[in-house]
């Protein structure tokens, strides 16, 4: 049984529409050493947003080679992030497992890569 957690302040819509989410294709995978946490550096197609850049900490339940063409959701409007002398251009979402190890947000089905989340 989960204790409730605490739901975050209500936003309007028109907050919520400032996140831009898209789906992306992963193009490539390459381990990521530098890390704290265990990570992969992405290469992702984001159709005409063209090609970005992620880091994500999924190495728990997925292998490079299991991700490659894999579409995931992406926020794309949060800026440039450095993780040690990396750049990451968007932030690949997903869940907590029970174990705090993340699990891909992804569309149940194949969709053109830059569609947004509606």
């Amino acid at each position: 049984m989960y204790a409730p957690e605490h739901i975050h302040e209500t936003i309007t819509w028109q907050q919520f529409e400032q996140t831009d989410i898209r789906v992306g294709t992963i193009l490539e995978v390459h381990e990521f050493p530098e890390a704290r946490k265990p990570a992969y550096k992405l290469t992702l197609d984001l159709g005409p947003l063209g090609n970005k850049r992620s880091s994500a900490q999924i190495t728990k339940h997925y292998t490079p080679e299991q991700l490659i063409g894999q579409q995931v959701l992406c926020v794309v409007n949060l800026g440039k992030k450095q993780i040690g002398k990396y750049i990451s251009e968007v932030l690949v979402t997903g869940f907590e497992d029970e174990n705090k190890d993340i699990i891909l947000a992804q569309p149940a089905c194949k969709v053109p890569n830059g569609s947004k989340l509606i």
